[in-house]
């Protein structure tokens, strides 16, 4: 199935995004290792902490560009003694005329200050801020359900390892008690040194598969370590024997419109399209005048005593107005370069909603395809299960010979593996569509498949 963005792109650029999906999707596994996992991964990864501070700069960054639009006021004072030289000209004169070489100043005022946005450059400059301060939110999300995800499928991937070793090793115990028997049969002239040397062979060559299911398990456990910052409350859990948990059935809702509304990735590239738009506006202002008021009241005196009078009541009032008339076409190149940055941002909003929509096409073709090969392995298996032990009955009666009881032990393992590996492969392909689902079950449904 394929999703068409491309008729929606311009009709959502400046939508809100609707509410996340239910969050908590990971615990309908029903592994008590998994949860210990993605629990620990949301409290002590190290991308996500680096993403949440993230979140705090552009929120503050987003809080500065509000206040920007309101006035400013500080209040100040200061005290100050001054000696003048007598060997300046000031002081000499001042000398001549009676004056006091030296004096005490005391100051105290409030000044305020405001830049009236008459052409709206400070409210877009606003809107840029808030549209990041969105986007940096949005990624923040892309990076937890990142982290869950991963975790997720570590853990899945190492209970699929750990299925398929213990098959192994259990498959070592049958084809070494076999060759235990081959050994006696031997030893009694009912068998062949050739038997006795293919038997012992299948049992090392299953020996030999199992060192590297260890190896994967030990990366896995690693990665794991990874995701949740060296935490190790999982750990325990997670190196316990379990079956593999059944894939879920994510609820996969067609409607691209929702779709971008959920995936965290797509409103952050959207955001960062509002943002680049804004971003022309604030380029465009540099055309006009910008018109600053300012106003200070205070009172200034040479002496404490006489600071509360009304003679010290120092106030000032002014207006000041800037315009870029000729600057050799810099506005120009600023506004050119925003538009610049505006069609880059779209760019990068529609190759997202692309590579979405093959993310949604390719999760539903693995869960469907996954499920359909698990019925036929599993029909497999129950067939060459009546067929292994309907060999080793026939090779205890002399019936048939030792390799046809091999061949059809081999072939059952192999079947066993390839279902094995595929119970985690689909768990983790349904992980893989809540993904590319943007997390949760959408409408919230979390029934199993």
């Amino acid at each position: 199935m394929h999703y068409r963005f491309a008729a929606v792109a311009l009709a959502l650029a400046s939508a809100q995004p609707v509410c996340a999906a239910p969050d908590g999707w990971w615990r309908q596994f029903h592994d008590p290792a998994l949860d210990a996992a993605v629990d620990s991964a949301l409290a002590g990864n190290f991308d996500l902490a680096a993403a949440t501070a993230r979140v705090e700069q552009a929120r503050a960054i987003d809080k500065g560009a509000r206040a920007a639009l309101l006035p400013s006021a500080s209040l100040g004072g200061s005290a100050e003694a001054d000696s003048i030289s007598l060997n300046t000209p000031f002081g000499a004169a001042s000398h001549e005329l009676g004056f006091p070489r030296g004096y005490d100043l005391y100051q105290i005022g409030a000044e305020a200050r405001w830049e009236v946005d008459l052409f709206g450059g400070l409210h877009a400059r606003r809107r840029v801020a808030a549209a990041q301060a969105g986007a940096t939110r949005a990624e923040a999300d892309a990076v937890r359900l990142a982290v869950i995800v991963e975790t997720a499928d570590a853990t899945l991937r190492l209970r699929g390892l750990q299925a398929q070793l213990a098959l192994a090793e259990t498959q070592l115990e049958v084809r070494s008690h076999l060759a235990e028997l081959v050994r006696q049969r031997a030893a009694q002239g009912l068998a062949s040194d050739f038997d006795v040397n293919r038997a012992e062979a299948s049992a090392a060559a299953t020996s030999a598969a199992i060192s590297p299911l260890r190896a994967g398990i030990a990366v896995e456990i690693d990665r794991l370590n990874v995701l949740t910052g060296g935490a190790t409350a999982w750990r325990t859990q997670a190196m316990a024997s379990a079956p593999i948990p059944t894939a879920l059935e994510p609820a996969l809702d067609a409607d691209p419109a929702r779709l971008m509304r959920r995936r965290p990735d797509l409103v952050a590239a959207e955001a960062q399209v509002t943002a680049a738009h804004a971003g022309v506006a604030v380029a465009k202002a540099e055309y006009y005048p910008h018109l600053s008021l300012g106003g200070l009241i205070g009172v200034a005196s040479l002496g404490t005593t006489s600071i509360v009078s009304g003679n010290a009541v120092n106030a000032q009032g002014s207006a000041a107005i800037r315009w870029r008339l000729f600057d050799f076409g810099r506005v120009d190149a600023e506004v050119a370069a925003a538009r610049g940055r505006e069609r880059e941002a779209l760019a990068h909003w529609r190759q997202a909603a692309l590579g979405a929509s093959a993310e949604v096409a390719d999760a539903i073709a693995a869960l469907a395809e996954g499920r359909r090969q698990q019925v036929e392995l599993s029909r497999e298996v129950a067939l060459l299960t009546r067929a292994r032990d309907q060999a080793q009955a026939a090779y205890a009666a002399g019936a048939v010979g030792l390799i046809d009881v091999l061949d059809a032990d081999r072939a059952l393992l192999e079947a066993s593996d390839r279902l094995a590996g595929n119970r985690a492969a689909l768990a983790r392909a349904s992980v893989a569509a809540v993904r590319a689902m943007g997390g949760g079950y959408g409408e919230g449904d979390a029934s199993h498949g």
